[in-house]
C-alpha cells in the first residue's frame, strides 16, 4: 500500500504544499540600486482600489519618481504612477495618488528612527504580485556621491570583461581540444 505526503499533523499534505510562493514581477526601480547604498529591504502589502489591481494585472506601473514617507506612523508611498485602467468609469484611480503601505508596527518605527538621520530615505524597489496580492519591496537607502555611482559601472564593466575573457579562453581550450 503506497503512502502519501503526511504533515506534521500526521494529515495528508496538500500538494501545492512544497512549491515555493510564486513572484510575478510587475515593476522594478533599477534606478534606486544605481543611486543610492541599499542598507536594509521590506516587503510589504500596500492599500489599493480595485481598478488600479486591474491595472496593475497588465503590468503597468513605474517606480521611478517613488519614495516612502511616514506620517503620524503610518508608512505612505508617494510618486508611484498607476495608470488608469482604460475600462474603468466614475470609480477610476488617479494615477499619483498616495498610497498606504502596510507594515508591523515595529518596522515602522525603525524605519521612521532611520529615516530621520542625515541622507537615508526610504525608496522602492519592486512592485510585484506575490501569490495574487500585491506587494512592494522597499529600501532604506543612503544616497550615493557622484564618484560612488562611476566607481560602481567601473566594477561592473570590471567584472563584465573578465567573464568574457574568461568565456573566451574556454572556447579556445574547447576548440583545441577538439581539433
Amino acid at each position: 500500500m503506497a503512502k502519501g505526503l503526511v504533515n506534521v499533523q500526521g494529515k495528508p499534505a496538500k500538494k501545492n504544499q512544497d512549491k515555493a510562493p510564486e513572484r510575478k514581477m510587475i515593476a522594478q526601480n533599477k534606478k534606486a540600486r544605481h543611486d543610492y547604498h541599499i542598507i536594509d529591504t521590506y516587503e510589504c502589502g500596500v492599500v489599493l482600489m480595485g481598478t488600479e489591481v486591474k491595472s496593475l494585472r497588465m503590468g503597468r506601473a513605474s517606480l521611478v519618481d517613488g519614495f516612502v514617507q511616514i506620517d503620524n506612523h503610518e508608512a505612505w508611498l508617494h510618486s508611484i504612477h498607476v495608470p488608469e485602467y482604460m475600462q474603468g468609469s466614475w470609480t477610476n484611480h488617479s494615477a499619483k495618488r498616495k498610497r498606504k503601505l502596510l507594515l508591523h508596527r515595529e518596522e515602522i518605527d525603525k524605519l521612521e528612527a532611520k529615516s530621520q538621520e542625515t541622507g537615508h530615505t526610504i525608496v522602492p524597489l519592486a512592485l510585484y504580485f506575490l501569490n495574487g496580492r500585491v506587494k512592494v519591496e522597499i529600501a532604506l537607502a543612503k544616497g550615493k556621491k557622484e564618484f560612488d555611482k562611476r566607481q560602481t559601472l567601473r566594477e561592473k564593466q570590471d567584472t563584465r570583461e573578465t567573464n568574457r575573457a574568461i568565456a573566451a579562453a574556454k572556447r579556445r581550450q574547447r576548440a583545441a581540444q577538439a581539433g
